[in-house]
């Protein structure tokens, strides 16, 4: 029997285990695919409080290590369900159940990718998928966005303060984002719209050197020189197996506030999974945290 199951090992998951076994709680945490999360992919991290510099494996490593030797469980097991005995959530896998006094559903999200060539290898190494973690590495280089929603315009006006150049790429003759930062982009020098066109691929040996696009009106092919590739075509969050278990808003994230409280008595979300304005490793790390303390406070009452 655990006090907390934690289904995730990403930043959310794992600080929730860190407060968990401080608090004096036997906590699991159960991750089916990498221990880290997305971020293990990030050459470097440099927007975490109190840490200058350090790679994304580092960082998660560092986490793991920590909840660990707290005294956290960890299992490699990819979760299928979640069902209740009395007051005893049992956390059900392929191979196994873990009967938990309480769970944290920290889940995270995926990046939807654009499936072109070489996008996967080139992932840290000029692709990226998030501007604020990222965007510094390009200070006074060209790069480009691709995306039309009021994330990816977000990130044009947060690279637009660093970058020499700015490309903002869209398939559709105009931006389903905020109007009020279209209109804001459109005063900036460095700022480009290349509208109705796709990427056909993204060019580079090593790190990224450019792009071929695709004019989706005339169907002719171009060359762009970029150094760096920012994707904001959305992000699909893992929670499909829980909607019987959770309520979830019409994108998939699981509703649920800053106090990290979901639909359900005695189940947590914590981190990326849930319904937020910003998801960055400082507020995965508080989401763990504050969903750690409502487990640790819902088991005593």
């Amino acid at each position: 029997m655990y006090d907390i199951g934690i289904i995730g090992g990403g930043t959310a998951g794992m600080t929730a285990a860190i407060y968990g076994q401080r608090a004096g709680k036997q906590t699991v945490i159960i991750e089916g695919s990498t221990f880290g999360g997305q971020i293990t992919s990030s050459p470097n991290v440099e927007n975490y409080p109190g840490i200058a510099s350090v790679s994304g494996s580092e960082f998660s490593m560092n986490l793991l290590d920590q909840a660990t030797k707290l005294g956290a469980e960890t299992v490699m097991e990819q979760v299928t369900g979640i069902r209740e005995e009395g007051k005893i959530k049992v956390i059900e896998t392929a191979g196994k159940e873990y009967p938990c006094r309480s769970v944290i559903l920290a889940t995270g999200v995926t990046h939807r990718h654009l499936g072109v060539p070489n996008e996967e290898r080139l992932t840290g190494a000029g692709v990226s998928y998030c501007a604020t973690c990222d965007g510094m590495f390009f200070r006074g280089k060209d790069v480009a966005v691709v995306g039309g929603g009021s994330t990816a315009l977000q990130d044009a006006e947060f690279l637009a303060n660093y970058c020499n150049k700015v490309y903002l790429i869209h398939r559709r003759d105009e931006f389903r984002g905020e109007d009020s930062i279209v209109k804001r982009l459109e005063g900036k020098e460095n700022v480009e719209f290349l509208l109705s066109m796709t990427v056909k691929e993204i060019i580079g040996d090593a790190m990224v050197e450019g792009m071929i696009l695709n004019n989706k009106k005339t169907g002719e092919e171009s060359g762009l020189e970029v150094s760096g590739v920012f994707i904001a075509v959305g992000q699909i969050p893992q929670n499909e197996i829980f909607a019987d278990t959770v309520k979830l808003d019409g994108s998939g994230f699981i509703l649920a506030a800053e106090d990290c409280v979901t639909s359900h008595p005695g189940i947590f979300a914590a981190g990326d999974c849930r319904t937020k304005e910003v998801r960055q490793l400082t507020t995965a790390a508080a989401d763990g945290a504050v969903a750690a303390l409502a487990a640790c406070k819902y088991i005593a009452e």
